[in-house]
């Protein structure tokens, strides 16, 4: 793979997707690809699709690649101005992960709302590489981030969701987050509140549960020192999520 060091690789700017791949099929492909393209527009990068990036060009490359990949794998593209590739790696997933549920934690770092880049997906990704490594340290499987303001905004790796008397509420965009595919598609399918939570307030919640495009919907059974002993919603979000992804 021949890499050009340009701005992207030496300073960040540069923008990125991870896309499900399930029997073959990128899943939720076309949603990929326009946020990679809202992207590359924000760093001024060019045009991916005048770049030549298209579904005809995921598949043929999807095509290539063994099944050890396309069963249950993850396609990652890469786009800075002088870059433009693919990489294969298998999905880690596993139904033991839903079965378990997730146990996650406060991060002591905060999520700069006030900066343009958390709202994209950028190769700006340090904060979120590290806390997903601190996680895993500390033997549980995501951190959440607060804002400078003390309200949660993010996972490193995910999107979140909180239930109440039956109701789904997620933060704000405006709390400083990635609009997440799978969190696109949830707001989509169910009538979710966009609103302020703080981490104090967790106690009046009786569910919560996180999203992005490998994992789909993974319920969270304990959140810092608040557990969740119920996941019937989030069942429910992720029963009509898998019966329709393939269809996505």
């Amino acid at each position: 793979m021949d890499i050009r060091l340009d701005e992207g690789f030496l300073f960040g700017m540069g923008a990125f997707e991870t896309i499900a791949v399930e029997k073959g099929k990128p899943i939720l492909l076309e949603k990929h690809l326009e946020r990679l393209e809202q992207a590359a527009d924000f760093f001024k990068l060019g045009s991916c699709s005048e770049r030549g990036l298209s579904r005809e060009r995921v598949l043929s490359y999807l095509a290539g690649q063994g099944s050890k990949f396309t069963d249950h794998g993850v396609l990652k593209i890469v786009c800075s101005a002088e870059n433009l590739f693919f990489q294969m790696r298998t999905n880690t997933y596993s139904e033991e992960d839903y079965a378990k549920g997730f146990v996650a934690d406060i991060s002591k770092v905060r999520r700069n709302e006030t900066s343009p880049l958390v709202y994209h997906k950028t190769l700006n990704y340090g904060d979120c590489i590290l806390e997903k490594r601190a996680a895993a340290a500390a033997g549980i499987n995501e951190k959440v981030f607060v804002n400078t303001k003390g309200q949660i905004s993010e996972g490193t790796v995910s999107n979140i969701f909180f239930v109440r008397k039956n109701m789904i509420y997620t933060p704000q965009l405006s709390c400083g987050l990635l609009p997440g595919i799978l969190r696109e598609y949830v707001m989509s399918k169910f009538s979710v509140v966009e609103t302020i939570i703080y981490p104090d307030e967790l106690m009046y919640y009786e569910e919560c549960f996180v999203t992005n495009s490998l994992m789909g919907v993974m319920p969270v059974k304990q959140l810092g020192n608040i557990c969740f002993p119920h996941r019937t919603r989030a069942e429910e979000v992720r029963t009509i999520y898998e019966s329709e992804k393939m269809s996505l």
